[in-house]
């Protein structure tokens, strides 16, 4: 911060009492964050950067109505809350409605496990993604282009409100992504691997295999047949589990998507039947110790508070296949009559906080991973993820491997595999659940132009029926025209 901790609660104290009775609700939070950031692209460092980012961000709430202001000079905070104040008056003409939250004066920090990345230099950082370039590159001469991309940010906010509420919270996020472009003729493949973690450094050393597996899977789809386009029962694995609660589920889960679209909000209505009897889903930042009192769980979308204040929940979204919760803000809680979970963040100072998934993963099932393969006479075995996107209810995600399953058993591999969509039919779809889990700690969550939030997706392997897989149609569209004539 520009000036000290002491001074400025006491800055931020004053102000908020000059101008609380302004307004309904009053937020002020001041945020400094350290980072890196390399790029390698190639032979090529094309970033090498580190930097500290010091800013604040002031929000204002009257009759209903939201007022925001950003800032990167403390000295300015006071005409930044008369803009906030001034716009949330301009347009205020309802009822100020926010879900009751505890008042709290705390601080909490999300600890790290291991190593500290502020503590390591750039000079070991540019030598670690040197190092994963040259394993990219060394799988094949195949290999036209390999890209390694690292950072991490240490952010420390404080926030104080009108309500009394003063925290302090600090956590340190890391990512690394990793892609390889393999080339054979016109026939171009690629692979990519993401990692992340907010516990330690560490977790980013020793990927040789995990990187060296994003070439091999690039070069090894240049002679694969691409799969015939059909609906098929498909088995996938926890990774693309992840990916489909997130993105297809997950966002729909959150309140403002609901609140803000009426026919969506009757899709979504608590009580609903969505899936099998043993689904279960849930979403949440809530940090838990593990047994033993061997340290916390934490994820990536972990933390203790959100930006708004309010403590870190875990929050089910569908207990035994029947919709039971979503995620929230204060405000969509209290216009939904609801309790707030703990949902409202924002990527920094320059955004206002508004619903966000955290950590959000499907529970383990009961079935054995050799028997999601029983009995399925042609279909599809899909593992990890390479793209994907999604437009409301309707979803398709490309796979990063694929085989093909005859008579309950892995054949050929295929490549060229995406699957697609309707989340609520796919969720009914589902036939089964598997026994195992995985936590991909990859994500960098988008919405509302505030890209790359750090969260965390997980899942056991799924069987679902009827899934309609994307690649080579021609020869189905072969079939259709015989069958007519």
């Amino acid at each position: 911060m520009p000036i000290s901790l002491t001074e400025a609660k006491n800055l931020l104290s004053d102000l908020l009492s000059d101008y609380s009775s302004q307004v309904d609700y009053l937020a002020i939070r001041l945020e400094k964050s350290e980072e890196t950031d390399i790029l390698l692209r190639g032979h090529k460092i094309e970033t090498l950067s580190e930097g500290i980012s010091i800013g604040g961000q002031v929000r204002a709430c009257y009759k209903g109505a939201w007022g925001f202001a950003s800032f990167n000079q403390i000295y300015t905070l006071k005409d930044r809350i008369e803009e906030a104040i001034a716009a949330a008056k301009l347009i205020g003409k309802e009822e100020t409605i926010l879900a009751p939250i505890p008042i709290i004066q705390e601080t909490h920090v999300v600890s790290l496990t291991g190593k500290n990345p502020r503590y390591i230099s750039l000079a070991s950082k540019k030598e670690l993604c040197e190092h994963y370039g040259q394993v990219l590159r060394s799988v094949d001469p195949r290999i036209t282009n390999v890209s390694v991309r690292y950072g991490d940010s240490t952010q420390k906010t404080i926030l104080a409100t009108s309500e009394g509420t003063i925290l302090e919270q600090s956590w340190t996020d890391m990512e690394m992504r990793f892609a390889a472009t393999a080339r054979n003729g016109d026939t171009v493949q690629t692979g990519r691997e993401t990692t992340g973690s907010r516990k330690a450094y560490e977790d980013l050393t020793n990927l040789d295999a995990q990187v060296r597996s994003a070439a091999q899977r690039a070069v090894n789809s240049l002679a694969l047949p691409i799969v015939q386009g059909n609906a098929y029962t498909v088995v996938i694995d926890p990774i693309l589990t992840g990916l489909f609660v997130h993105e297809a589920f997950g966002h729909l889960s959150e309140a403002d998507m609901a609140y803000e679209n009426p026919d969506l909000l009757e899709v979504m209505t608590i009580g609903r039947v969505f899936g099998p009897e043993n689904l279960q889903i849930f979403d949440g930042a809530k940090v838990e110790p593990l047994l033993g009192g061997a340290g916390e769980e934490v994820h990536r979308g972990s933390y203790v508070y959100d930006d708004e204040g309010t403590l870190a929940t875990t929050t089910q979204l569908i207990q035994d296949g029947v919709l039971v919760g979503r995620l929230h803000s204060r405000e969509t809680a209290g216009k939904l009559g609801e309790a707030p979970t703990g949902n409202a963040r924002c990527l920094d100072y320059r955004y206002p906080p508004i619903v966000r998934m955290t950590n959000t993963w499907i529970a383990q099932g009961n079935t054995p991973v050799s028997d999601l393969f029983a009995d399925i006479k042609e279909g599809v075995y899909a593992c990890n993820w390479f793209g994907g996107m999604t437009n409301g209810e309707i979803f398709t995600f490309s796979a990063g491997e694929a085989w093909m399953i005859r008579n309950g058993e892995l054949a050929e591999p295929v490549r060229d595999v995406t699957l697609s969509g309707n989340v609520f039919n796919t969720l009914a779809d589902i036939e089964a659940i598997g026994d195992d889990f995985h936590w991909d700690e990859s994500g960098g969550c988008g919405k509302g132009e505030q890209n790359g939030l750090p969260v965390g997706c997980g899942g056991p392997s799924l069987r679902i029926g009827n899934v309609v897989v994307g690649g080579d149609t021609s020869e189905v569209r072969k079939r259709e025209i015989r069958s007519q004539k």
